[in-house]
């Protein structure tokens, strides 16, 4: 100890001087939104590459499992893209209405009129084209994120030269994942559905009621679907979706499954308790998706004086 104190009062000018340039930056920084923007840009981009380079390292220690999960991963879209009934046929090619005469005329005709159909990739439990340039995806890899805190990050390995941009939602195969909030050139920072301020707008499948999507910060398994009527009959397993009212999410991606529900006394809402479809644990692949026309929709609800929701209200 008395070694230690000795160490702090040699170098005590010094130690006085490195602390009073720090609270100086600190200062310059927070004290005006363009340094505070241009320093979180910066520090966010050599964060991304430093990231980057540390989950190439994991990543080679766990090809074994990744191989294994991408190939049941693939498994699944090829079950989508070639279904029981038509087994017969390419998975890439569309279906062609039976012809009369023999079997070599078919097999012409087949040659020459199938066209491969667009790519489609089953994200959140539904169907999105790949390739449908008013709809495009972009796919990422979770290169950082966090999951014990109460707002929760991830960063991603796409940014503004991918054509990303603040807003935008992300997916993955297992469901809804959150938004990005920030891009560089290369990176973006994201919150997902275990942020203290992200809602998402979501109903029930079976019936159509809307309610709003929270996170309660504790499990991150599961979230609380808000706002649905005590008169409305629950039951556990109902699925639960994206219900398409904002310019973020389309309508219908899977979010969960109904796990749970009770009544509060003060309240005409069931609390819904909601087991999440993505494993934040073990997410390494997403896919940015933008919703069609969304510039055009953002312009019109600012002109009639609307208030964004909640989700499109950056936390």
């Amino acid at each position: 100890m008395s070694n230690l104190l000795a160490f702090l009062y040699r170098f005590r000018g010094v130690l006085v001087f490195v602390l009073l340039e720090v609270f100086s930056l600190y200062l310059y920084i927070t004290s005006n939104a363009y340094h505070r923007a241009a320093f979180f840009n910066s520090a966010n981009a050599y964060a991304g590459q430093v990231l980057e380079r540390r989950m190439q390292v994991l990543d080679y220690f766990s090809l074994a499992d990744q191989n294994r999960r991408l190939l049941a991963e693939n498994t699944l879209l090829r079950q989508q893209l070639a279904p029981p009934d038509t087994a017969g046929r390419e998975a890439d090619s569309v279906a062609l209405p039976p012809l009369p005469g023999d079997s070599l005329r078919r097999i012409r005709y087949r040659r020459t009129a199938a066209r491969p159909r667009p790519d489609t990739l089953l994200l959140a439990r539904r169907p999105l084209p790949a390739r449908n340039p008013a709809y495009p995806l972009v796919p990422a890899r979770v290169v950082s994120q966090t999951n014990a805190n109460v707002d929760n990050y991830l960063t991603l390995n796409v940014g503004i030269a991918d054509g990303v941009e603040p807003g935008l939602g992300i997916v993955a195969a297992g469901g809804v994942v959150g938004r990005i909030k920030a891009v560089t050139a290369h990176y973006a920072t994201a919150t997902t559905l275990l942020h203290s301020k992200t809602t998402v707008s979501a109903k029930l499948r079976r019936d159509g009621t809307v309610g709003s999507l929270r996170w309660p910060g504790d499990d991150p398994t599961h979230a609380l679907l808000d706002y649905i009527p005590r008169q409305n009959r629950l039951a556990r397993g109902d699925t639960v979706v994206t219900s398409g009212y904002n310019a973020i999410f389309p309508d219908g991606l899977f979010i969960g499954i109904v796990d749970g529900f009770r009544k509060e006394a003060d309240k005409n809402f069931w609390t819904v308790r909601v087991r999440l479809g993505v494993d934040f644990n073990r997410l390494t692949h997403v896919y940015v998706v933008r919703m069609p026309n969304k510039a055009e929709r953002d312009t019109v609800e600012a002109r009639a004086g609307l208030k964004p929701t909640p989700e499109e209200v950056a936390p």
